[in-house]
This record gives structure tokens, sequence and C-alpha cells, in this order.
């Protein structure tokens, strides 16, 4: 047994309420967990009768390939960031979609469709400081790096993922030339390098619930963290702000 990508969760739950009974549906959890919910849960389990479980993870490719591998798979559906639908496909992880079930590929956004899922939102990873901590708002990535200018430790994802674009930009590369320079090694050496440079005052993160306590706890001064958790602590009054850059992020498909 394979898994599928929540993508088919939220598109063709409904096609498949006939047969189905309960459904285990994995999330990151946080904001956007408490929205699939709302979405997608409550109108799937009013219209069919039957029941989601939600359970949340953190994205760990290794734990779905092990059940996989070990044919225990207790997971219907699950949510994966879009280049890991890509590694699972090819790994055999997951199910191939039947799109003739789901709808015609030409209504889709290119970029958001795959044999294996389909994108069903866009997030960010954003730069988040703690404003009790920083009076002066960190605007840039070159100041994410600044340790000078804002003493105190950075939070960040732990492994190279979304990090490497922000080392570059930190190190003046331009956005729109991020991925052209990355491609290279020249360009890859160079994003490890600048990463080295903050490595002293790295505390990395592997949850998304981490950031936000990372901060509230005064173990950083800034970090990268999912849009939807530092929207959801802004909402309960905590004075943590995005950096203001308009290129402060990096924005992924999740499938």
């Amino acid at each position: 047994m394979k898994l599928t990508p929540l993508v088919a969760a939220c598109a063709a739950l409904f096609a498949l309420s006939a047969q189905a009974t309960d459904l285990t549906v994995v999330n990151f959890g946080g904001a956007n967990g408490n929205a699939q919910k709302i979405a997608y849960v409550g109108p799937y389990e009013k219209a069919s009768g039957n029941k989601i479980v939600s359970v949340e993870y953190n994205g760990e490719q290794a734990k779905i390939k092990a059940m996989v591998e070990a044919k225990k798979v207790t997971w219907d559906v699950v949510e994966v960031e879009s280049p890991d639908v890509a590694r699972g496909c090819d790994e055999g992880l997951f199910e191939k979609l039947d799109y003739s079930k789901i709808g015609n590929k030409a209504d889709f956004t290119p970029a958001a469709i795959h044999e294996c899922g389909i994108g069903v939102f866009v997030w960010s990873t954003v730069m988040a400081y703690n404003g009790d901590k920083l009076k002066t708002a960190p605007t840039t990535w070159a100041d994410f790096w600044d340790v000078k200018k804002f003493p105190g430790k950075r939070g960040m994802r732990k492994g190279a993922r979304y990090n490497v674009e922000f080392a570059l930009m930190a190190d003046g590369v331009a956005p729109a030339d991020v991925y052209k320079v990355l491609k290279t090694k020249e360009g890859a050496d160079r994003a490890f390098k600048k990463l080295t440079e903050l490595k002293a005052n790295i505390q990395w993160w592997e949850a998304g619930a981490q950031p936000p306590q990372f901060l509230v706890a005064g173990d950083v001064v800034m970090a990268t963290a999912y849009n939807g958790r530092i929207d959801a602590a802004q909402r309960e009054g905590k004075t943590w702000t995005t950096g203001s850059c308009p290129r402060a992020h990096r924005t992924r498909t999740r499938l």
C-alpha cells in the first residue's frame, strides 16, 4: 500500500465517500491544520457520514518510507512539500492520481499538478522577530545575518531547504537571480559559505511550532517560520512581526 498526497483528499474526498469509511489525513498542523478542518474535513464528514482522523507531523519523508517498506501504512492521505512529492513518487511511496476522478488538468495551475499530487495552497517561510527584543526592525536577509547590529540567536529550519536561498539573498544576490546562481556549483558553495558565517548563532528548529516557542522563550531574537504560525501568534497578541522586505520569504506549494 502506498500513500496518496493530501491533494487527493482535497479534490477527491467526495468521490470517495461512497466506499470509504474513516480516513486518516496527515498535515503540518497549526493554522494550516485548522483551516483544513473548516474547508475540507467538516464539509466532507457532513456530506459523507464518514469520519476523518487528522494527524499532525513535521514533514518527515523517512516516516512515510518506513511505513510503505514495512507494508504497515496507517495513513491514507498526506500533505507534503512540493519537492518531496516528486521524490516520493519516484521512490514509489505515493499512488499516482486518477485525474478522471479529480478534474481537467487544464483547469489547474501547471506548477501545482503532479502525477502523484496536486497543490492545495501556497504558504511562505518568513523572517520573524520579537518586537519586544528588537526596537529596530530587520528589513532584509542581510539584517538576519548581521549579528553585530542585531545581536542574538537566529532560529532556522534544520537542513538546507530554503536556507540556501536566504543565504544567497543575504550575500547580495537579487531574488530573481537566486535559482540561476544556486544551480551552479559556485552558487551552492557560496550559499553554504554564507550559512557557515552564521553557524555559531543558529538555533535549529524541526517542527513548525518551535520558532514561536523559541521567540517567546527569548532563545532567539529572529527566526525563519511558517507564515501561518506567526499570524496565529499575532492574533493572540504576541509582538512578533514578519520582516518588512518584499522578498523576506520563500513561497512554496503544499501538496
